[in-house]
């Protein structure tokens, strides 16, 4: 039964065009030689002899650009192209035929006939088809409004790309409940234009009156390209009136994600949320000290180490060590990069507070770059766990760096963060002591390696942090959870971190703390509830918001520098280093074995914490005298040769 129907289809559409053909040719002669009974001047000229072969040649090209396979009704720009390059090809066919049959001097298919035949072609083989287009859509629109009465009108943000998609489908499917009305957008060059028939209204700084004049009942944003801010202030407008938001996606990401009939909303891109223009960094610089080295990179499955896999491996390498505990995380790295960028590292499995594994590393693998991204950052877990985050912050931080001392590592470069200041946490307690770890090894000259550290806030979308979590709470419909609504926090992307973290290599000396110009703090509050609009929902509407309480060892506001420490400048515009103070490494060094012998024998929690807490506030303190008990070397396990 199909199959008939297609065949139907496509006689009735050969017999309309071979009528158009011979009309069109009709027509042609009539203008050309101002004959008025074209069918006389036929006879006269033998052209009844001619005129069946160029019908059968226009069907033909027709046929050969596969336009028969098209059903009018979705007639496309594209098929009008291919329909000018069928008429074009028929009309060169029928010149050579009778040039071939020495007719072309002896029929009245002149140059300017043929030109005159081939426009009048052209125009009804394509007018048929629009026009049959165009009574469709009509058709299938009162079709549409008799079963389903529409009623949802939308205004439409952005005549771009998208914003023409969605109008179109919109238009075609009334059945989805929903009208467009019209576009607003600040493109100047698209002022009281049309777009299907739809027009652009305004500016999006008219939403507001526009929705309250066209009574809109939904808003759609199909600004495929915008940045953060950009959707934010047209957010903010949409907010002023009673029309629901929805942001959309490109019409690429529609047909990813295989839901092009109904458009999904929009997925955020992090860099939306960040109040401020991403850093940029100097790839130039950070290769040449990275190409043609043996770089390891601990910690390699986790958000930060498989982020900066991904960068060093463009970098070219002279080889690239992925150290991780998780062999999922890390198999599933080293699969990555093979497949993304044709490189293959050496995956290992080892943890970093296994001094032996190690040593075997370092002994067999000799890396000269080292980037110590493995910790445990988790603030609330660590508050639970103080014996571990001692053990994996601590103990694998001065592992490591000791090791890379010893093996003649020439960068070695500590992943920080914003919470190792003033630090209220066991997660930022320890962190601190393993910045304190890198500067006394620095300060006390040990080996050759440059050490340095990289201090930054939150990174957005890193496993375990907060956009994650508030994404999950949206997809269930809310509540989005808030610990205060006065908490703010330092946020970066995560390609920053790892931008900032690669450029520390080329400014870093010995000992340094770097820290990145984040802008302003961002307050939580803030946070989930751009989230919440950029997802197209409505904050304390469509997506409540709650607040559960300050977690223990979380702070209200945290800090990118000490009081006592003070920052300065560096070749990079937003990358400070801080002017610290010494770190008395034997003093260091005995607080720091009492914490690991504590954390190994089961030391209560509470009183572990509280040791963190003095060894990590100690920093800035004047040298006092410490107790020397130390069951712990500074230095286990086979020593280098």
């Amino acid at each position: 039964m199909r199959f008939n129907q297609i065949s139907r289809r496509i006689v009735a559409q050969v017999l309309v065009d071979a009528v158009l053909v011979v009309l069109a040719t009709l027509t042609a002669f009539a203008l050309r030689y101002d004959q008025a009974d074209p069918t006389n001047l036929m006879q006269q000229r033998n052209i009844l002899y001619t005129l069946p072969v160029l019908m059968l040649l226009r069907i033909s090209s027709v046929q050969l650009f596969h336009l028969y396979r098209i059903h009018w009704r979705y007639l496309s720009i594209h098929d009008l192209r291919l329909l000018l390059g069928a008429t074009t090809l028929s009309t060169g066919a029928f010149f050579l035929f009778l040039a071939s049959v020495g007719l072309w001097r002896q029929s009245d298919y002149s140059w300017g006939m043929q030109i005159i035949d081939w426009f009048i072609n052209l125009f009804l083989l394509s007018g048929v088809r629009i026009l049959y287009r165009q009574i469709s859509d009509a058709d299938l629109l009162r079709f549409g409004a008799e079963e389903v009465r529409p009623r949802q009108r939308a205004l439409m943000v952005g005549a771009g790309d998208t914003g023409e998609a969605i109008a179109r489908h919109l238009k075609r499917c009334p059945q989805d409940g929903i009208i467009p009305i019209g576009f607003v957008d600040d493109d100047p060059l698209k002022r009281r234009i049309r777009i299907h028939g739809l027009p652009v209204l305004g500016t999006t700084h008219d939403i507001p009156a526009l929705a309250a004049k066209h009574e809109a009942d939904i808003i759609l944003v199909a600004i495929a390209s915008a940045s953060g801010q950009v959707l934010r202030d047209i957010v903010s407008r949409c907010e002023k009136t009673t029309a629901r938001l929805c942001i959309l996606p490109s019409v690429p990401e529609m047909l990813e994600t295989g839901q092009s009939t109904r458009p999904p909303i929009r997925d955020i891109n992090i860099e939306d949320l960040l109040r401020r223009e991403p850093v940029r960094t100097d790839m130039d610089d950070i290769a040449k000290y990275i190409s043609g080295q043996r770089v390891l990179v601990t910690g390699a499955g986790g958000s930060i180490g498989s982020e900066l896999c991904r960068q060093i491996c463009a970098l070219n390498p002279a080889r690239l060590l992925l150290l991780g505990q998780g062999e999922n995380s890390i198999f599933e790295m080293e699969q990555e990069l093979i497949r993304e960028f044709g490189y293959a590292p050496t995956a290992l499995i080892g943890d970093v507070k296994d001094r032996n594994r190690l040593e075997e590393i370092f002994l067999h693998e000799r890396p000269t770059v080292v980037f110590h991204a493995a910790a445990h950052k988790h603030v609330p877990l660590m508050e639970a766990n103080p014996q571990e985050a001692v053990k994996n912050n601590v103990l694998g931080t001065r592992n490591v760096a000791e090791l890379a001392a010893q093996c003649g590592v020439k960068k070695f470069i500590l992943v920080s963060t914003d919470k190792a200041v003033n630090p209220t946490s066991v997660m930022g307690a320890t962190k601190r002591i393993g910045e304190m770890i890198i500067q006394s090894m620095a300060g006390a000259g040990i080996g050759t390696t440059e050490f340095a550290a990289v201090r930054f806030g939150n990174v957005l979308g890193s496993r375990g942090s907060v956009i994650p979590v508030m994404r999950k709470q949206i997809a269930r419909g809310g509540p989005v959870t808030v610990t205060h609504p006065q908490m703010t926090r330092y946020f970066m992307t995560i390609p920053e971190a790892v931008q900032l973290i690669l450029q520390a290599g080329t400014l870093g000396r010995r000992g340094q703390i770097f820290i990145l110009d984040m802008g302003e703090p961002v307050r939580i509050l803030d946070l989930a509830r751009d989230l919440i609009r950029l997802s197209g929902f409505r904050p304390e509407i469509d997506i409540k918001i709650e607040y559960t309480g300050i977690r223990p060892g979380e702070k209200l506001h945290e800090e990118l520098l000490y009081n006592e420490e003070g920052k300065e400048r560096t070749a990079h515009e937003k990358i400070f280093v801080s002017k610290c103070n010494g770190v008395d490494r034997e003093a260091l060094m005995l607080d720091v074995d009492r914490l690991i012998r504590l954390a190994r024998e089961g030391e209560t929690p509470d009183r572990l914490r509280d040791e963190i807490m003095r060894v990590a506030h100690n920093a800035f303190c004047p040298p006092q005298e410490r107790a020397s008990e130390t069951n712990v070397p500074a230095s286990e396990g086979v020593p280098f040769s």
